[in-house]
């Protein structure tokens, strides 16, 4: 049989609709329980349901003052603050397109962002890096003065239209432009029972910032539309605090991408977390050694999600159904998956292209002003993630790695393309390539090998990086080699790196 697993027709989204609105749904109801509480070591920073959304309504009506209109699109250069998630929501509220970007990225890699989007205005904070431009813009304490702002009124609409832009890394080296629609938040409801086993009397944490897109779903997004409370650590607050942070502010769920989890427990050192149900993990494969350390020093379990930034999650394990060891878990309820082999789906048990159908409500509207290779991720009816996978026949997926040579750091997807077109400009530099490399159990760093006409001081490459990349993509390793692998068409073996790193090891 065909390795297609197909969980049932999802709900159709309700039409008209507004995103926003549906996330704070039930804020009305319940205005005086907590939705947000930024952890600090010593108080937290507490918002109500009634606060947080007189805010995102007061920031709706201030940002059309500003002469905005339904369609236009505004690019986020905020920190790690809660005016994110509030100027996000805000700016979703009345019709805008909010493109929320990591803090970490530098002004050129911004200056792309903007060529591509075209924003109508700014959002930005004090320093956070932003190139110069023309385009109008807001700072911080001017988002926190609209909060007292009469309340706008929802921009009801099509589901289909635009609601946010968020980036990836695209495998062709220039990161895309990824739109979404508003129905994009109600494919999410299939992640409550299908991953996070979600309630609203939860006290849901997340390790991330503010400004990190899984935390901006799965820690603020999801919480709110159940009428759950969402914790968030303040900046600053080191790995090492977080397991008192949860067990202080009775966490029942924790969320967070596998790197934090390896942080947090040491063999043989328990945890105690009394009120905690479960751990939840994205955005990197979580290995067999994490998830063991975690159950045996908490007694819980960790699910774990699989999904990308065109789809969000859509495979995963979860209290009502656990994943088999040794896989992903199977497609959530409502969504309709398949291994795609030759163009086609698989039999059962055979290594294929892990693909989700283009009916999937939580599937990209498309690449910004690139059609052609939104029509690249697409074999007939199926998205291509460009991983590979293997289906069981009980619809239990095995993911078997990537088709091409995307790396991950720390839970960020990053093109070795993109990294390789930045070092590339460097005098010294005659050719180079990069690649992730499991530097010890459980941690992958990216490394960089170049050749040239004599080795480089690592400082300041790593300094002509660093203007260059976000800290994430930066190479963790420089290495002078005499001649990179290549194939008999002259491409670059990425592959075969890792024996080139295995030889020169301390010779950076």
């Amino acid at each position: 049989m065909s390795a297609i697993f197909d969980q049932g027709p999802s709900a159709p989204c309700p039409s008209p609709f507004n995103l926003a609105a549906h996330v704070l749904g039930r804020a009305e109801a319940h205005p005086d329980k907590i939705a947000l509480a930024v952890l600090g070591l010593g108080t937290a920073e507490r918002w109500s349901y009634g606060r947080l959304l007189a805010a995102v309504r007061g920031t709706g009506t201030g940002l059309l003052r500003t002469g905005l209109k339904p369609g236009d699109r505004v690019l986020m250069r905020l920190g790690n603050t809660v005016e994110f998630p509030i100027a996000y929501l805000g700016a979703i509220a009345v019709g805008l397109v909010p493109i929320p970007t990591s803090s970490q990225l530098t002004a050129p890699e911004v200056a792309g962002i903007v060529k591509t989007t075209q924003p109508a205005l700014i959002l930005r904070a004090a320093g956070v890096a932003c190139p110069e431009t023309d385009i109008p813009s807001l700072d911080e304490p001017a988002l926190e003065a609209m909060r007292d702002l009469p309340p706008a009124d929802w921009e009801m609409g099509d589901p289909d239209r635009p609601a946010y832009i968020i980036y990836t890394s695209g495998t062709s080296g220039i990161p895309r432009a990824v739109v979404h629609a508003h129905r994009a938040i109600w494919a999410r409801r299939m992640m409550f029972d299908g991953w996070y086993g979600l309630r609203g009397d939860d006290r849901l944490c997340h390790a991330g910032a503010f400004n990190w897109t899984f935390t901006l779903g799965t820690g603020l997004m999801d919480p709110w539309t159940v009428g759950a409370t969402a914790l968030i650590p303040a900046p600053g607050i080191a790995p090492e605090h977080l397991p008192a942070l949860l067990e202080r502010h009775d966490a029942t769920i924790f969320a967070a991408a596998p790197g934090v989890y390896r942080k947090l427990v040491r063999p043989g050192q328990p945890l105690a977390l009394p009120h905690l149900r479960h751990g939840l993990a994205a955005g990197e494969k979580l290995s067999d050694t994490i998830r063991q350390h975690w159950q045996d020093a908490t007694g819980t379990p960790i699910y774990e999600a699989y999904g990308m930034s065109e789809c969000s999650t859509f495979i995963s394990g979860s209290p009502a159904h656990p994943a088999a060891p040794g896989t992903l878990g199977r497609p959530q309820t409502g969504r309709r998956v398949a291994i795609i082999g030759n163009g086609s789906p698989a039999p059962h048990g055979t290594e294929g292209t892990i693909a989700v159908h283009r009916s999937d409500p939580g599937l990209m509207l498309g690449y910004l002003g690139a059609p052609e290779a939104t029509a690249e991720k697409f074999t007939g009816d199926w998205f291509l993630t460009g991983d590979q996978g293997m289906m069981d026949a009980e619809g239990q997926i095995t993911y078997l790695g990537r088709a091409d040579d995307m790396m991950n750091a720390g839970g960020y997807r990053v093109s070795p393309m993109e990294v390789e077109a930045a070092l590339s400009a460097h005098p010294g530099i005659t050719t180079v390539a990069v690649t992730d490399i499991e530097v010890k159990e459980d941690a992958r760093v990216i490394m960089a090998f170049y050749t040239g006409p004599a080795q480089l001081d690592p400082v300041a490459l790593d300094a002509f990086a660093a203007e260059r990349l976000a800290g994430y993509k930066c190479p963790r390793g420089f290495y002078h080699v005499e001649a990179l692998p290549t194939g008999a068409n002259g491409k670059i073996l990425r592959r075969a790196l890792r024996p080139i790193y295995e030889g020169l090891h301390g010779q950076a």
